[in-house]
């Protein structure tokens, strides 16, 4: 089976996030929606799925979304259609279920964490209050819908949406307070909180 990655891909930059990318899939549904339940998504990705079968090629879509409350809860999801809204919908609706709760100090995370997942691993720092989110891509997009707004991020290894988005949440998932952090280290949080980026 056999992507074609330029269908919709850099979905995730809204007009208004400064994003590089500005490809975008008109047959699907606004970038960024609010629900009822306050809760956001973003499409990271759409990429057009061809899978050989008797007689020709069977073409079907795959949408990468990520959900948040823009508070400290995010998650994604990965949706498959024959039709791009259809994806989406499927995307946002698993990001729903496989949501986590962030661990914050303020608008930032409370210390540096790396996520890895396959050949992409993340590495996030702490920044100070009006530094702003220095990101690109899927990583602001998840930054942003978990309420962090303060933050450095660099990423290496393979630059694939999804190995990125599960490398992001990898490391997420890997905070703990600030109290739980520095009580591990056998020191005091203002400690911490003092040595930080």
């Amino acid at each position: 089976m056999a992507q074609e990655q330029g269908q919709g891909q850099g979905q995730g930059q809204g007009r208004n996030q400064g994003g590089r990318d500005g490809g975008r899939d008109n047959r699907g549904p606004r970038e960024e929606n609010k629900r009822d339940d306050n809760l956001q998504d973003r499409v990271v990705n759409i990429a057009r799925v061809a899978k050989v079968v008797k007689g020709g090629r069977r073409f079907s879509f795959s949408a990468l979304v990520v959900v948040g409350d823009g508070k400290d809860m995010v998650g994604f999801g990965l949706g498959k259609a024959n039709e791009v809204p259809d994806a989406i919908r499927k995307g946002g609706e698993q990001a729903k279920k496989d949501m986590i709760k962030v661990r914050k100090v303020g608008n930032t995370i409370p210390y540096e964490v790396v996520g890895r997942y396959g050949s992409a691993k993340v590495l996030m720092y702490p920044a100070k209050a009006g530094k702003g989110i220095i990101a690109g891509g899927a990583v602001r997009i998840i930054a942003e819908l978990a309420g962090i707004h303060d933050i450095v991020c660099k990423v290496h290894g393979t630059r694939n949406h999804q190995n990125v988005v599960r490398a992001v949440i990898d490391g997420l998932k890997q905070l703990e307070s600030i109290e739980e952090y520095s009580s591990n280290l056998g020191k005091q949080a203002h400690e911490v909180l003092q040595s930080r980026h």
